[in-house]
């Protein structure tokens, strides 16, 4: 299980398993959000599944399922809600990450300046220059 961290509270990783949930309570992780849509995995790793883990493990579980047609305005603002309600930190989940770490800086437009979301980012393993103009236009408003 790989955890990259992209702030003190929020963290990204690819597919985690249900077998991880202990590793990552042991982390400090108070809250897992699967941006993983369930058609994407086989049944063993799908929300259910992952969550029955995760709350066996003393954590809360959030499902977000994100896609690029999925990734709206609405589902920004709810996976930043959730984030800012957590109480600790938060691991957030999809294939590779990479859903995790775009849902997070589509989030912070506006509120980061758009090369510290980047770099931010970049810190973890995840190249987003392609969204500079997308958060640009965004902090704009």
């Amino acid at each position: 299980m790989e955890m990259r961290e992209i702030t003190e509270r929020y963290a990204v990783a690819p597919q985690i398993d249900p077998a991880d949930a202990p590793e990552i309570a042991a982390a400090g992780v108070k809250l897992v959000i699967c941006n993983r849509p369930d058609e994407e995995v086989p049944p063993s790793h799908q929300a259910a599944e992952v969550e029955k883990a995760v709350r066996a493990a003393g954590m809360e579980f959030a499902a977000l399922p994100l896609t690029h047609q999925t990734m709206t305005p609405e589902n920004v603002a709810k996976q930043a809600g959730l984030v800012d309600a957590a109480e600790g930190k938060v691991l957030a989940y999809c294939a590779s990450g990479t859903r995790c770490s775009v849902v997070w800086a589509l989030g912070q437009a506006g509120d980061r300046p758009t090369d510290e979301i980047l770099s931010m980012t970049a810190r973890a393993g995840y190249m987003l220059d392609g969204l500079r103009p997308t958060l640009e236009a965004m902090a704009r408003g």
